[in-house]
């Protein structure tokens, strides 16, 4: 089995996620919250959606991470690079609990997602998939230095009225737009 790897940063570190962290995740999932993530989600939804994140490092050698904070080692959200199949390029996705917004911890665990990408898995471009209205997320994305990019392919059965897509690309990339698969 393939886990997901240990990275430090300042304030979090990203791991590979245990048991202990689905209830806060399926807190966020199936609030009100989640609306910009297809949501509200039921318990077996939550449970699919963690699952299906968690074990994509078995099937394709990248995942999600639960970040923990340093400090106390509370959770705070998750970070995570998936590809499921209708996704037409691998995404960078972020989500915190409750509690826990107005700090960096998204910025600050999605950077080092991003680095992670650029040099073990040899990507030049990910691709954030964000729900229109998703104000948070898309501060998230330019922060991190994606551009919007209305030429993209969509995830399967949705249309640009459904989703924005916003392009991060590698540092030392030619901004090509080669997708990750």
């Amino acid at each position: 089995m393939t886990i997901a790897p240990t990275i430090s940063t300042a304030r979090l570190t990203l791991r590979h996620h245990v048991m202990s962290d689905f209830a806060p995740l399926h807190d966020v999932l199936a609030s009100e919250r989640a609306r910009y993530m297809g949501g509200p989600f039921s318990l077996k939804d939550s449970w699919q959606t963690i699952a299906a994140e968690v074990g994509s490092w078995s099937l394709l050698g990248f995942g999600s991470w639960a970040i923990e904070r340093n400090e106390d080692g509370a959770l705070v959200g998750q970070v995570g690079i998936n590809k499921p199949a209708h996704y037409p390029e691998a995404e960078i996705g972020w989500t915190l609990c409750n509690g826990f917004e107005g700090n960096g911890y998204v910025t600050e665990a999605a950077s080092a997602a991003l680095e992670w990408a650029w040099s073990q898995m040899g990507a030049t471009t990910l691709v954030s998939y964000i729900t229109p209205g998703n104000d948070k997320s898309v501060s998230v994305a330019e922060r991190l230095g994606a551009t919007q990019d209305p030429e993209a392919p969509l995830p399967e059965g949705e249309t640009s009225a459904d989703t924005l897509v916003y392009r991060h690309n590698a540092p030392d990339a030619d901004g090509g737009m080669e997708a990750y698969a």
